[in-house]
């Protein structure tokens, strides 16, 4: 299947604007997936449904964007497999705050 036709399959979910409120994460907090995540060919180098990110994989939000003027995508840098995926809010839960993070360098 070509990339344009996994493209023609993303549909907008009318009832959720995320973008409408503040962004989920923010830059710099630790995150865990909460599902496996597969190419879905906009990961260059990897084949079409190869896992990019298993469930539990943690990583650190790197930068924050938006897709379809819709949702919040989250680029996470998920250091053990050594390279940045986008992620939808839905599929991450927060780990460390910056917060709790710099309580803890304080002390």
């Amino acid at each position: 299947m070509n990339q344009g036709a996994n493209m023609a399959k993303i549909s907008r979910d009318s009832e959720i604007v995320e973008i409408s409120a503040e962004p989920q994460f923010d830059y710099g907090q630790k995150v865990r997936s909460t599902k496996t995540v597969r190419n879905d060919g906009t990961f260059p180098g990897k084949d079409i449904g190869e896992i990019l990110v298993k469930k539990g994989d943690i990583g650190y939000v790197t930068s924050i964007g938006t897709f379809l003027q819709q949702y919040y995508i989250y680029g996470i840098d998920m250091v053990e497999r050594g390279y940045r995926v986008g992620m939808r809010g839905k599929e991450l839960e927060l780990v460390e705050s910056n917060n709790a993070v710099a309580s803890r360098e304080a002390a």
